[in-house]
């Protein structure tokens, strides 16, 4: 997958992602509307043309609220890539089919605007802007095929409707 970098710093919470007064809504393509409203006017704009975050450390701390990476998904981010995250918005993401990449170098590399490559399955990234290849941690196994089949639902009805037969 190829997208823009838009850089983000540490300890970015579910609440910058998706405000609270946000919850009551259910349509993914209405939160997408609002995705860092309140500390990055115009992200939705920017992310429709499809965007990798490139991020510090625990990403998706907070609330354990699934808007946030529904959210994200629906306003156009393809991947995100950061040094870590909150384990619930980690499990979150990767139901819904949202892959994350784990990097300790990449945030300090890449800047915002570089033309990303990313692999999610290999857990290699290109910064095609500037030529290199930083490495990430690859995608296990079962949760690399939660993220190929778009969710965990979508992969549940795969498997079981795969061995019903």
């Amino acid at each position: 997958m190829e997208g823009y970098a838009v850089k983000l710093g540490d300890n970015i919470d579910t609440d910058l992602i998706i405000p609270g007064r946000y919850l009551v809504l259910t349509d993914p393509e209405e939160l997408a509307l609002h995705v860092f409203e309140g500390v990055y006017p115009g992200f939705h704009e920017k992310a429709r043309r499809g965007v990798i975050l490139v991020a510090g450390e625990n990403f998706g701390c907070g609330s354990s609220r699934e808007h946030a990476p529904i959210a994200l998904k629906s306003a156009g981010v393809k991947c995100i890539i950061a040094k870590s995250y909150a384990r619930i918005f980690y499990r979150n993401a990767l139901n819904i089919g949202l892959p994350l990449l784990e990097s300790r170098e990449a945030p300090q590399l890449i800047e915002e605007g570089d033309l990303l490559r990313v692999d999610p399955e290999e857990g290699s990234i290109f910064d095609v802007s500037k030529g290199f290849n930083v490495a990430a941690e690859p995608i296990p196994g079962l949760l690399r095929d939660i993220i190929l089949s778009g969710g965990l639902i979508p992969y549940l009805k795969k498997r079981f409707n795969r061995d019903a037969h």
